[in-house]
């Protein structure tokens, strides 16, 4: 394929962007080469500049369980900006979605939106340090919670990409607060807690992990952290930017069962749109402003034409029960086909699967923590990825990210994937 229209964009972009892209990790600094650049997108396909088809398997980072253009939320946008884009007023369109959303999801009674999930997990923090009085926070290497200062020690994704997990501009005193744990290790978040005994606010979490490739928790895992929390006063938090709305009706919670203190959203909430939002149950909700003294603002916060397509994408979700069994069942077909074809050319690789979400380790031990994650061979990855761009497949440009399946996928795309994969891997 060629990217000649590509390069030339991105070579503008150089010039007034910096580092030419608006998030790192769309740069390709992982990969080597020259971004892509994207003119349009339906169903499971995107177009880009020089007039390529990919199948594509980010889908904007999660939220396109539908596909891309996805008529009612087209619709519902088109339809919503004719009447204003922006009022900084209430509407009717926030109760509705906020309805919708907490019959949805289990153990939440009422739902704030923002502007990005960075903007739900930065606020959920704020609202558990307000309610337990209490200023220390657990996070989990590999896990990425959006750019906020308290999020940037060992964070997944970009941050691992560029080496630069621990941020410049992030103060001692803000990364003093916050505590780093290894993901499926419970041993290792009990001995934090009983080192900082009555000085943890809350425990956040990606419940299934999909910022240092897909990593589904172990046996016992969150149950564990449940009991954690209820024993020592914290407050657990849910990240479910990626896992909400789209391993379950209702989240990891009903996947597994587990009651999170605190549930963030983003991404599919939103239809693709920019929002976000975080949820609880009352008690805890109420300690925002104007009820408490939690304070949490944004002009944009529920702003028409997001609530306008994450409605249209609710209402669609919750009236079809069964794509998230269509789904699965999808992303098991895909993940088999690939397992057959590596094994088949000797390839090296371990593959995580839940939902769909997916992700190809280059490393034959299970990949369970970040630690793990880390071992996979990335200069096989740099060969997988742009062998699969080469195909007209579009995955993540980093080996630190989940694949996410739409139902847009057919049987003949994740069979051209599969066949793609095969061709790829016989040049390792």
């Amino acid at each position: 394929m060629l990217y000649t229209r590509s390069s030339q964009l991105f070579a503008e972009a150089e010039k007034v962007i910096p580092g030419g892209v608006n998030s790192p990790v769309r740069a390709f600094k992982a990969v080597g080469g020259t971004p892509i650049f994207v003119k349009s997108a339906k169903g499971a396909y995107m177009y880009d500049e020089d007039g390529n088809r990919l199948i594509d398997y980010i889908n904007s980072w999660g939220p396109m369980i539908l596909g891309h253009a996805f008529e009612p939320v087209v619709q519902a946008v088109i339809e919503k900006a004719k009447l204003g884009t922006s009022f900084g007023m209430p509407t009717e369109l926030e109760t509705q979605i906020a309805a919708l959303a907490v019959s949805m999801v289990p153990n939440i009674d009422k739902i704030r939106f923002v502007n990005s999930g960075t903007e739900a997990c930065m606020s959920a923090v704020r609202l558990a340090r307000g309610f337990t009085k209490r200023d220390k926070i657990i996070k989990f290497a590999g896990c990425y919670h959006g750019h906020s200062d308290s999020f940037l020690i060992q964070a997944g994704s970009g941050a691992i990409t560029f080496g630069t997990p621990n941020s410049p501009g992030v103060t001692e005193g803000t990364a003093k607060d916050t505590l780093l744990a290894r993901y499926n290790d419970l041993e290792n978040v009990a001995a934090l807690i009983k080192a900082n005994k009555n000085e943890i606010a809350a425990i956040i979490v990606e419940p299934v992990a999909g910022n240092m490739g897909c990593i589904p928790p172990n046996k016992g895992f969150l149950e564990g952290l449940r009991q954690l929390c209820t024993d020592n006063g914290i407050l657990l938090i849910f990240d479910e930017v990626m896992t909400g709305f789209r391993l379950a009706r209702g989240g990891v919670q009903e996947l597994f069962n587990i009651t999170a203190d605190i549930v963030c959203f983003g991404k599919v909430i939103g239809g693709g749109l920019p929002v976000g939002a975080f949820a609880a149950r009352e008690e805890i909700m109420n300690y925002l402003a104007p009820l408490g003294p939690v304070y949490q603002a944004g002009t944009l916060s529920g702003n028409p034409l997001a609530m306008a397509a994450g409605l249209a994408m609710l209402q669609s979700l919750d009236a079809d029960r069964a794509i998230f069994q269509r789904l699965e069942e999808k992303t098991a077909y895909l993940a088999a086909g690939m397992e057959k074809v590596l094994k088949a050319n000797n390839v090296v690789f371990t593959i995580n699967r839940i939902g769909s979400m997916v992700s190809v380790h280059f490393d034959a031990a299970p990949v369970v923590d970040f630690q793990s994650a880390a071992k996979g061979d990335n200069e096989t990855f740099k060969k997988f990825f742009h062998g699969l761009l080469q195909e007209g497949i579009y995955i993540a440009p980093s080996a630190y990210e989940t694949w996410f399946i739409t139902d847009a996928l057919t049987y003949d795309d994740l069979d051209f994937t599969i066949q793609a994969v095969d061709k790829v891997s016989k040049t390792f």
